[in-house]
Order: structure tokens, then sequence, then C-alpha cells
């Protein structure tokens, strides 16, 4: 008979951010694998998929990023850590990936749908993702934008600052997902902010443009892996209808 596996409401309900992990209990590695696939089918801006998942596996090295995460108890005791990245440098190549696909979907039958997708990746894309040092092509940007929206509505989150949130945001859909996929295969897990992003690229030997979404540790929930109750503000608070 086959195992009924949990629902979603149920993942949801039983994910927890678990600071201690057991150390006696046993752990899948390709639980992480398998999860970063499905992490990688995550939603994210314009389908640019500028991250990377770096998983750190060896002793020494998940020793010394757990000290780089200031000793924190879900690093120290993780089974695997895994870094959340994003790569705007990459930013040209992923356009072009994306303008062949739309180029391969549309053969023989173009129409202004293909045209619009083509124009987006072909000049959109260049035009908000292409930054100099200083910000200054941002800066423009957002005087244009601020000018042309005068008289209707205009995307005004078009900044280097901007384009950099944005990023950020995609990687960390991507680690929601990677969460959930890992309680489904029965393992806990734990975002992390909390570490020195010098020493983390050092580490994980990422280019000076990458920058570190977060640090996930992963493995079985100790006893005392959870601190308290969950408790979250009254919903009234945060939801609301318009």
């Amino acid at each position: 008979m086959t195992e009924q596996q949990p629902s979603f409401e149920q993942l949801v309900h039983s994910r927890r951010s678990v600071r201690k992990y057991d150390a006696s209990a046993s752990f899948d590695h390709q639980a992480v694998a398998r999860s970063l696939e499905l992490a990688a089918l995550s939603p994210n801006s314009s389908n640019m998929q500028l991250w990377e998942f770096h998983r750190v596996v060896s002793q020494d090295k998940r020793a010394e990023l757990s000290r780089i995460c200031m000793g924190q108890n879900a690093a120290k005791t993780a089974n695997e850590l895994v870094a959340f990245v994003v790569t705007p440098y990459k930013w040209e190549s992923r356009a072009k990936m994306n303008a062949k696909t739309v180029r391969d979907a549309f053969e023989g039958r173009e129409d202004a749908t293909s045209k619009r997708a083509l124009k987006y990746y072909e000049k959109l894309i260049p035009f908000v993702y292409r930054n100099d040092r200083f910000g200054l092509y941002g800066l423009a940007r957002k005087v244009l934008c601020a000018f042309l929206g005068r008289n209707k509505p205009m995307m005004r989150e078009v900044s280097k600052a901007d384009v950099r949130v944005c990023l950020h945001k995609s990687s960390a859909l991507a680690a929601m997902t990677f969460m959930t996929a890992m309680r489904a295969e029965g393992y806990d897990t734990c975002p992390m902010e909390g570490f020195d992003s010098v020493r983390a690229k050092h580490l994980l030997n990422l280019p000076k443009g990458a920058e570190i979404t977060m640090i996930i540790g992963c493995g079985k929930r100790a006893e005392d892996g959870i601190y308290s109750e969950r408790h979250r503000v009254d919903n009234a608070e945060v939801i609301f209808e318009h």
C-alpha cells in the first residue's frame, strides 16, 4: 500500500525554522539534489534564472561555513548547507537564451505576440539590466520612466539597486520551494541571513558580481531544535481586501 503523501497545507504547517539538528539521524543527500531540481522550477523575473545553488557537503567546508555564519546552531549541526546566490552578470546570455526559445517556439508562425516577446528580451531587458559601476545608467532610467509615467502606467523600479532587489526576490522564491520540497522529503531547514558575505563568497569561490541571498541549513530536527511554538500577528493586521 502506497504511503499517503502530506498535503501542501500539512507541509506548510509542519515546516519550521529548525535551529538544531539531530546528529544521530540518517540523512539522504540525494533529497537535497531532488529538492534543488524542484527549486530550479520556481517562478522568477522574466525567466532570467539569474541564480545558482551551492551545496556545501564536505565536513571541513561545512565547519568553516558555520563559523562564517556566526556559529549559529542551525549551521553547526546541519548535515548540509545550501547557499542561494544571484548572478546579475549573466543577464546577457540568459536574455539570448530566452530570445532563442521564443524564436524556436514561434518558428514559421511569427505574430504580434512573438514580436513583443523578442522585443522584450532583445530591447527592454538590455535597457533595464545593463548597468555601470556607479549606477548612472539606472539613474537615467529612473528619470526617463518618471517622465514617461506622467500620463500612463510605467514601471518605476529600474535602477541598479532595483534590479538587485528583483534578483534576490526570485532567489528567495526558489529558496522557499526548496524548503517546502525538503519538508516533503521528511527533512527540516533553516534559512539564515546572518553570515559574513565576504568570507562566504571566498569560501564558495564566487565571483565579485555574485551575491548570496541566504544560506539554508538542512537536517533532521533535534528534540530541542525548535525554540518555541509558532506565533504570528493576527491575520487581520496583514491581510486586506480592496
